[in-house]
């Protein structure tokens, strides 16, 4: 009788930065899941990230169908992280300074 391997890695790997992704490539879980749950197949999904393959995406999916509970409280905190992120940066921007150079600069053109 042959004996096979019933356990299986998921192709994941969780960066310095805390984000995970696919193990040797930039695509996050975060983008395979979101497909994932709008109805996008393996397939499908590799037609969007042709560097990866059906195993990894595969490996993906399963890993999130598995750990579903997890994974939908790392995308969570992942969006707010994001959101966080974006105030911060709208925060620091002096776009009051910005329109008025992009008036200035339009005035100007205007005169030319």
């Amino acid at each position: 009788m042959q004996h096979l391997v019933l356990t299986q890695t998921a192709p994941l790997t969780f960066g310095d930065d805390g984000t995970i992704r696919i193990t040797g490539s930039r695509v996050t879980l975060d983008s395979i899941v979101h497909a994932f749950q709008h109805g996008a197949t393996a397939e499908q999904i590799q037609d969007s990230f042709p560097s990866l393959t059906l195993r990894e995406i595969y490996g993906a999916i399963a890993y999130y169908l598995e750990h579903q509970e997890q994974v939908d409280a790392y995308l969570q905190a992942q969006t707010q992280a994001v959101e966080e992120t974006r105030r911060t940066i709208e925060n620091r921007q002096n776009s009051a300074a910005l329109r008025e150079r992009v008036r200035a600069r339009r005035t100007r053109n205007a005169k030319a």
